[in-house]
């Protein structure tokens, strides 16, 4: 297996992460990432049929079991019952019951409330001033349409998102023990404030999701409360930080790009979506454990053993597009890996892809002078690729 070297805390990689992309899908089909650590998949052929193999998965496999410190328990309480991090029949279970209740049908009747959140989003604008569009829309327009899902009250999106902020921080390179020790009082904190919710639909339904969460029955079975309270923590927590990044690269990669209006705003939305998720998706790296003494893309790898998927590499093969690096709006939309594949495809696509296709048509045609101010930077965390922040005028 060839060795390739690349920090990934370096500010240039971190900006720009497509050129080494480029160099480790040369130098194989898997190729030992130095820094990392780690055997990597870049080609979108490798990345696709790793997630869809049984061999390989979230959950770690007997005997591999991470030691969790003690201060970080309440954290991983939580993330014991999260779908995103089981396999087997647990998942499926878990998986199955959850979908029961996420329903397209219920999806889909979210377009209003998007659309009137989306406007009052606008028109709080600052007029004929420099803003951030971060935290003016893009983080706002997730957070407020999953407090009007789960049915909590949209007065508490600030402080959802402190706990939502604070748990995923977890997840980033070099964390130090402020960030779990936070991480772990904001899981205590997010469960405790869920379960209150979650006892006062069993007495009192309404048309929410936790209320069809508690209803959902597949073969005898119904979510514990500790699953509900997981899976409402995970609708946020990874829906709000994915749609989040989504929606600034979007604005910032229709911007510099001038794509033109009419693109957006009469009904070829879907596929320029489809691109700027191909072009520059919001989660780079995706882990998966060896399950099994096997042989993968010519290599041989050991039971307990982990491999990086690429999936920000994946969507810039020129093995599976022409001219992968170009931003191209017009090309025919092909299943990216954006959003995972085979059974841990996200479950939060299509609401992702929904706020998108409601929020960009609208912000483009009330703001059709809406131009960058600088040229934007990614934060610091390369596997979640989101911007720093997006200062705009309108």
């Amino acid at each position: 297996m060839k060795k390739l070297s690349c920090d990934p805390a370096d500010p240039g990689f971190v900006q720009n992460p497509y050129p080494f992309y480029d160099h480790l899908r040369e130098a194989g089909r898997m190729v030992w990432w130095e820094d990392l650590g780690l055997p990597v998949i870049a080609g979108y052929d490798g990345v696709s049929m790793a997630l869809r193999d049984a061999r390989f998965g979230r959950e770690a496999p007997s005997g591999f079991e991470p030691d969790i410190p003690v201060h970080l328990r309440p954290f991983y309480d939580i993330e014991d019952h999260s779908m995103l991090e089981l396999e087997g029949d647990r998942h499926k279970r878990l998986r199955g019951l959850v979908l029961r209740a996420f329903t397209s049908r219920r999806i889909k009747g979210l377009v209003p409330d998007l659309e009137e959140i989306t406007n009052d989003l606008i028109d709080h604008f600052p007029q004929d001033a420099d803003f951030d569009l971060l935290p003016a829309f893009c983080k706002m327009v997730p957070v407020r349409i999953i407090c009007r899902l789960l049915g909590v009250p949209e007065a508490m999106s600030e402080q959802l998102l402190g706990w939502s902020n604070a748990m995923v921080a977890v997840y980033t390179p070099g964390r130090t023990i402020e960030i779990e020790r936070a991480a772990a009082t904001a899981a205590t904190e997010f469960a405790a404030f869920m379960r209150g919710y979650v006892d006062e639909r069993r007495s009192s339904p309404a048309d929410d999701l936790i209320t069809s969460l508690i209803a959902a029955e597949e073969e005898g079975e119904k979510l514990s409360t500790d699953e509900l309270i997981t899976t409402c923590i995970l609708l946020l927590n990874a829906g709000h930080e994915a749609t989040v990044h989504s929606l600034g690269i979007a604005v910032k990669t229709l911007l510099e790009h001038h794509t033109p209006r009419e693109m957006i705003m009469d009904g070829r939305i879907d596929g320029v979506i489809e691109e700027v998720i191909r072009f520059d998706p919001p989660l780079h790296l995706f882990q998966r454990w060896v399950y099994e003494d096997t042989t993968f893309l010519g290599q041989a790898l050991k039971r307990g053993d982990k491999i990086g998927l690429l999936l920000g590499a994946a969507g810039r093969d020129d093995d599976a597009w022409d001219d992968p690096n170009v931003f191209d709006p017009t090309r025919p939309v092909k299943q990216n890996m954006a959003f995972g594949a085979g059974i841990h495809f996200c479950v939060g696509a299509p609401l992702a892809r929904l706020e998108l296709r409601v929020a960009l048509p609208i912000l483009f045609a009330r703001c059709p002078n809406l131009r960058l101010l600088e040229v934007p930077r990614y934060a610091q965390t390369w596997h979640f690729h989101g911007l720093e922040r997006l200062m705009v005028r309108t």
